[in-house]
């Protein structure tokens, strides 16, 4: 089930970085809440969308391959982290897309930590 879970969020956020690095004015505005954070910047696009990229080949690989958990542990720890400030924003009550934030963001970074983190079988391979 790990794996699935991490097949399936891989292709999400390889699609979401592909979307960021080649069709930013598009993805900046079909995101909620993307517009309410200030004016498009297409490099800041840019590299967020690199770093989701990565985020959808480490945990692809978990998919792959289940001894490269340490790879999609690393991506999903970005996927975690980006949460957080999300959770941040929530708790200050500066977020005014809370329902998105929680599905699109805070849910899928939950199950990459779970699709990632190896179970007893994933650590003998590794």
């Amino acid at each position: 089930m790990q794996r699935w879970i991490a097949g399936i969020l891989a292709a999400l956020n390889f699609a979401n970085g592909l979307a960021m690095l080649f069709a930013g004015s598009f993805w900046w505005t079909s995101v909620p809440g993307a517009p309410d954070t200030g004016p498009f910047n297409p490099h800041f696009v840019q590299d967020v969308g690199a770093a989701f990229l990565v985020a959808g080949l480490a945990l692809g690989a978990r998919a792959w391959r289940v001894n490269y958990w340490p790879a999609a542990l690393a991506g999903a720890g970005f996927l975690a982290l980006h949460a957080l400030l999300h959770l941040g924003m929530i708790a200050s009550q500066h977020d005014h897309h809370t329902a998105a934030d929680l599905a699109l963001i805070v849910v899928p970074a939950v199950l990459a930590l779970y699709s990632a983190f190896p179970n007893k079988g994933d650590r003998r391979h590794a």
